[in-house]
C-alpha cells in the first residue's frame, strides 16, 4: 500500500517504507506504518461523523495516556501519541481530515475469551486503567458523547420512540416495550446516586470490551487498554457493568433465542476479583455500585436497541429487518436472568471486595 503523506507530516523515527490496513475497527480508518529505522506506528484517520469535535477527542486521549505514562513509568502503560512536525496533537490535512500517530505496542487482542484467565486479565487492565486515573482532574476532560450513559434520559428518547412510532413497530415490540418500561425505577438508580454525591465522577473508558486490552503475547497478561476515544467523565459502575454485560453473557448479543442468554456467575465472579484486584481507590459505595452497573448496562442498552428499532434503525447498523428487536431481547434477557440473580451477584461482590478492603 502506498504511504500516505499525512504519515510525513508526524515527528517519527526514520522515513515509513512499509504500509497497511490494521485492525477491525468499524470507526476510524487505521493504518500500521513501519520505518526503515525499524519503528512501528499506528496512524488513524478520524471519523468526524462520530467525533464531532475531532481535536478535544484526540486532546482528552492523549492527556489521558501522558498521565498514564509518566505516573506509571512503564512504557507500555498506554500508547504513546506523537506530534506533528509543528507540534500540534493531531493533523488536518488539506481535504478537512484529521488523523492522528502513536507509537505501535507489540501485543494481542481478544474478540472473546479463550479461557476464564483471559477476562480476569482484562479486568486486571481496566481496574489499572481505573487506578491510575483515580487522582486525574476530570474535570478537564471533554465530554465526548453527552449524556452517554444517562440512563433516564434513554428512556426518555425510548418513551419519543414509543409515542411517534414512525414505522408503526411497537406493536410487534409490545412486551420488549412493557417489561423496559417496568424497570424505568431501576435503570435511574446509579444517575440519582451520582445527583446526590454518593458516587464520584472518574475517567472512565466507556468501552471496556476485551478487544480493547492488549495482551502480552508470550504470557497472556494485560499490557495496557486500548482505544480511548471515548474517555471522558462517568462513573466506574458502567465501566465494570459493561465488561460484565459483553464478556459475562452466555450468547451473543444478537442470538435470535433469547433464552440462551443468561448471565455466567463463574465469569461474573472472575471479573470482579479481577478489577478489585487492581480498583484499589474505588470508595465503598462505588464496590456496592458494581452489580447495579451490570445490570443496568445490559438495560440501558437493550433500550438502545429497542428505541432504534423504534425509529427504523437509524443508528445501528443492521444486517435484517428485525435485528434491532432481537439485540433487544437478549439484552432484556439478560436483565431478566440478572434480577434473578441479583442477591448472588452481590454476594459475590461483598465476599471479593472483604478480601481487599
Amino acid at each position: 500500500m502506498q504511504i500516505p503523506v499525512q504519515a510525513l507530516q508526524f515527528q517519527i523515527a526514520g522515513k515509513p517504507v512499509l504500509c497497511k490496513q490494521w485492525g477491525s475497527g468499524h470507526i476510524n480508518y487505521t493504518l500500521r506504518i513501519e520505518t526503515d529505522a525499524g519503528k512501528r506506528y499506528i496512524l488513524q484517520r478520524i471519523n468526524q461523523f462520530v467525533f464531532k469535535d475531532p481535536v478535544a477527542m484526540v486532546e482528552n486521549a492523549n492527556g489521558v495516556a501522558s498521565f498514564l505514562l509518566n505516573k506509571t513509568g512503564n512504557p507500555k502503560a498506554s500508547v504513546r501519541f506523537l506530534p506533528t512536525l509543528t507540534g500540534d496533537i493531531c493533523l488536518k490535512d488539506d481535504q478537512g481530515e484529521y488523523w492522528r500517530l502513536y507509537e505501535y505496542i507489540e501485543g494481542f487482542c481478544l474478540d472473546a475469551p479463550e479461557c476464564l484467565e483471559d477476562f480476569y486479565e482484562s479486568a486486571i487492565a481496566f481496574g489499572n486503567f481505573q487506578n491510575a486515573l483515580s487522582d486525574y482532574p476530570v474535570e478537564t476532560l471533554y465530554e465526548t458523547i453527552p449524556n452517554f450513559h444517562n440512563t433516564p434520559d434513554r428512556f426518555r428518547q425510548l418513551k419519543d420512540a414509543i409515542a411517534a412510532d414512525p414505522k408503526r413497530r411497537a406493536v410487534r415490540a409490545r412486551p420488549e416495550i412493557e417489561f423496559a418500561l417496568s424497570q424505568e425505577v431501576l435503570g435511574g438508580t446509579l444517575q440519582r446516586m451520582l445527583e446526590k454525591g454518593q458516587l464520584p465522577l472518574r475517567v472512565t473508558h466507556n468501552d471496556t470490551k476485551l478487544n480493547n486490552v492488549l495482551l502480552d503475547p508470550e504470557t497472556r497478561k494485560s499490557l495496557c487498554v486500548l482505544d480511548l476515544d471515548t474517555v471522558m467523565p462517568g462513573l466506574s459502575a458502567f465501566d465494570f457493568g459493561d465488561s460484565i454485560r459483553f464478556g459475562a453473557a452466555t450468547t451473543a448479543e444478537d442470538d435470535p433465542e433469547p433464552e440462551n442468554m443468561m448471565l455466567d456467575l463463574e465469569r461474573f465472579a472472575a471479573y470482579t476479583r479481577g478489577y478489585l484486584t487492581a480498583a484499589k481507590a474505588l470508595t465503598d459505595a462505588e464496590v456496592q455500585a458494581l452489580s447495579y452497573g451490570a445490570i443496568i448496562m445490559s438495560l440501558e442498552v437493550g433500550i438502545r436497541f429497542l428505541t432504534d428499532y423504534l425509529n427504523g434503525d437509524v443508528y445501528f447498523r443492521t444486517a435484517y429487518p428485525e435485528h434491532n428487536l432481537v439485540r433487544c431481547r437478549t439484552q432484556l434477557a439478560l436483565v431478566a436472568d440478572m434480577l434473578k440473580k441479583w442477591d448472588e451477584m452481590n454476594d459475590i461482590v461483598n465476599r471479593i471486595a472483604k478480601e481487599f478492603r
